[in-house]
């Protein structure tokens, strides 16, 4: 199916996630909330299917001008949130798809001896709430789960202090069979029925390690009791207990009327993530891209974002989840900066969809304009490792040896970010004798900028070397030589950790391993390493075909073959007589075989 470029470019940007995706016509009209396993693959095929199932989809399709999407942690967590959009905004083509009905939730109510029961709607009296689950099956199994745990009572009778005194109740079946242990008739006491709600409580907010523990030693003990049947009810409630996940990390109930802002930020631009939530469901998600003029911190961007997009949203609500504290010149406006539970997941998403964002404005950059993108990933390098100028020409050095047996260095060189193997250069170790890696830095790095400098040539922004403090050191100490101290930025990559050290610092720097600095960096390492290697492998293969017939006056590499053919080794040769050595060469050649073996003798 044809789709235009911007469509083509949205969809190899899309992430390999869970989420919700949006589209849209060209007038930015929402037409559709779908959710997604995995949004790449979900989206693509709405372009790519030949002919789709019916003539409503093939109708969508020819109107999508536009794709959003925002990401989740699970598919449970999408089906929320997509249920969430669609109610808040109705796009036209989910009305006919969707029912409107609300998703079940666990509610611990409040009153005398709680009850533990599912419900739909969410009662503001106290009660707390847990949920909502994506399945009611789900649902039911936890709730069965907590009842078999923990019998606790299922009628809805009215247990006040008074009626249960005055004898108003008489046990019920529940009773007799175990489920329930009779708090209407005062056999089980409200401290005692209050550690099984506790207990409960504890299990649906997803603190299950307690509970696996408390299964896995009843299981075993009745085992080595000989009661099978028993361990093998214990045994699956223990499996349900593992599959369970109690509750979703978008959504809680008691989290009602509040906005989450997030922002990150690379070398040029931050982005904003705002997230709505209303009665415990994300209504709207939306990511600003926000244009840094003087350097601004995360902290006056946010400060500065957060009220303008309050205003463009039109946002009344008072109470703000920000990952870090921030200064609002808002009436009535809270600020929190969440520490744990749902209130910091819900930071945690807003996080992840900013940072999302901001890759796909970097893919889309890469796409339509590739100098740019190389401009980005210079200015992050220079931004991460405080250099004073753009690192436009970067040098990395490695050394290769096997115990100190022909040691060879090399030097990459990368221009605007890529390869410039015409510049790259092989050294062969000179003054160095034995494994000495910190010396042989020392010469090639000396002996490297003594020649540019010597001829005129450019000097690189940055020097890279492939090792620790120790390399580090002593490469710095051939730029002092040189009289190039502060003239050329230096580091050292430690390859284990990947630390960065610079000179003169005990502690490392440890830059975020999905960052583009360094991945340039590693990239700038691993051709250094192969290059190196190379060199040292070709020294290595020379040392091996050499002979000790080279070193023989008047013996070539055809006469050297003649030879080897006709005596099959060195050892024959040496203690082949001048007649036998006739046969092969001629008489002055022969002498010169004879000379030389007895003078080595």
């Amino acid at each position: 199916m044809a789709r235009s470029k911007h469509i083509q470019q949205i969809l190899d940007r899309l992430p390999h996630e869970p989420g919700v995706y949006q589209h849209f016509d060209s007038e930015g009209k929402l037409l559709y909330v779908g959710k997604a396993k995995d949004l790449k693959k979900r989206v693509t095929s709405y372009f790519t299917k030949q002919q789709h199932e019916n003539g409503k989809t093939r109708l969508l399709v020819s109107k999508i001008a536009d794709v959003q999407w925002l990401i989740t942690p699970t598919e449970a967590d999408a089906l929320l949130l997509e249920n969430s959009l669609i109610k808040e905004h109705k796009p036209i083509y989910n009305i006919q798809l969707k029912d409107d009905k609300t998703y079940p939730f666990i509610v611990i109510k409040k009153e005398p001896f709680p009850r533990v029961f599912a419900t739909r709607q969410f009662i503001r009296d106290g009660s707390e709430y847990f949920g909502p689950f994506p399945s009611v099956k789900t649902m039911h199994t936890v709730l069965e789960l907590c009842r078999k745990l923990y019998p606790i009572r299922t009628c809805a009778l009215s247990l006040t202090e008074s009626n249960i005194k005055n004898d108003k109740f008489r046990v019920c079946l529940e009773y007799h069979i175990g489920n329930c242990l009779g708090p209407c008739v005062g056999h089980q006491q409200a401290d005692d029925y209050e550690k099984s709600i506790d207990a409960i409580r504890y299990l649906l907010r997803g603190n299950l390690t307690e509970v696996v523990r408390l299964l896995e030693g009843q299981m075993k003990s009745a085992a080595e009791s000989l009661a099978f049947e028993e361990a093998e009810r214990f045994k699956l409630r223990l499996q349900s207990v593992r599959k369970y996940q109690a509750k979703n990390t978008i959504v809680h109930p008691t989290i009602t009327d509040v906005e989450v802002f997030t922002v990150v930020q690379d070398a040029r631009c931050a982005y904003v993530n705002f997230l709505k939530v209303q009665n415990g469901s994300i209504i709207q998600g939306h990511t600003a891209e926000v244009k840094r003029r003087l350097g601004e911190e995360n902290k006056e961007v946010l400060e500065a974002a957060i009220v303008q997009m309050r205003d463009r949203f039109g946002s009344q609500s008072r109470t703000i989840y920000t990952p870090f504290l921030v200064e609002l010149a808002l009436p009535e406006v809270t600020c929190h900066v969440p520490q744990r539970g749902d209130k910091l997941r819900l930071v945690e998403l807003s996080e992840r969809n900013a940072k999302f964002f901001m890759r796909d404005r970097q893919k889309q950059l890469e796409q339509t304009n590739p100098e740019a993108a190389t401009q980005r990933i210079l200015e992050t390098m220079q931004e991460d490792l405080r250099l004073t100028s753009l690192p436009v020409h970067i040098e990395c050095f490695d050394n290769s040896n096997i115990q100190g047996t022909h040691p060879a260095s090399a030097c990459v060189v990368f221009k605007n970010g890529k390869p410039a193997k015409s510049d790259y250069r092989k050294f062969n170790i000179k003054t160095v004798t034995g494994p000495d890696d910190f010396a042989s830095m020392r010469e090639v790095v000396y002996r490297r900028y003594k020649r540019l400098s010597e001829e005129g040539e450019s000097l690189p922004q940055l020097i890279i070397i492939d090792g620790g403090k120790g390399q580090l050191s002593h490469a710095m100490e051939a730029l002092e030589e040189l009289g190039l101290r502060g003239e050329i930025a230096i580091i050292g990559i430690a390859k284990r950790l990947e630390e960065i050290f610079f000179p003169g610092d005990s502690l490392p720097l440890f830059i975020d391993k999905r960052s583009s600095t360094l991945k340039l960096i590693q990239h700038l390492r691993n051709e250094a390493h192969r290059f190196s290697l190379a060199h040292h492998r070709d020294r290595r293969s020379k040392a091996a075909l050499h002979s000790e017939l080279d070193d023989i006056k008047g013996i070539g590499s055809v006469t050297r073959h003649k030879l080897m053919a006709h005596f099959k080794t060195v050892i024959a040769i040496r203690q082949a007589t001048e007649i036998q050595l006739l046969e092969v060469v001629n008489l002055k050649v022969a002498k010169s075989i004879i000379q030389h073996f007895t003078e080595v003798l």
